[in-house]
Order: C-alpha cells, then sequence, then structure tokens
C-alpha cells in the first residue's frame, strides 16, 4: 500500500520538471525572436530583452501577446 503512494510525488516532480523544461525553452524562444527581429529604433530592443530576461516566463508572455503581434503587423516580420 505505501508503495503506491510513494509514485504521486514522483510523477509531481515528473510533471513539474516537464513544466519547467518548457517555460525555459519558450523563455529561450522568446528572446531570441526580441533579439534577431526587434528593429533597433530607440532603446525598444533592449527594453524588450530586459523584460524578458529580468521577468523570465512571465516576461516573455507579455512579449508575445503585447509587442510580438504589434511588431509583425508594423514591420512584417
Amino acid at each position: 500500500m505505501e508503495e503506491s503512494f510513494a509514485i504521486i510525488p514522483l510523477l509531481f516532480m515528473l510533471f513539474c520538471g516537464c513544466l519547467g523544461f518548457v517555460a525555459l525553452a519558450f523563455w529561450i524562444w522568446m528572446l531570441v525572436d526580441c533579439v534577431t527581429k526587434e528593429p533597433s529604433e530607440g532603446n525598444d530592443k533592449i527594453i524588450w530583452v530586459l523584460i524578458i530576461v529580468l521577468l523570465s516566463w512571465v516576461g516573455a508572455l507579455i512579449y508575445l501577446i503585447v509587442r510580438r503581434p504589434q511588431r509583425i503587423k508594423q514591420f512584417g516580420h
């Protein structure tokens, strides 16, 4: 009986590890997208990179929702 309960923490740790890996991959993707495709007009690129780096996956999500569609609409990439 005790052995069946021992698997629950293991599954939880596996789930959290997978979730962390997905968050890290998403963060890297948004950081690379910002660095390579954001135009260097003024300080916009630097500010967005700082937002993404300092706020981690939350900053990457903000960039994805707020800036990326606006950039694609303005510059086409």
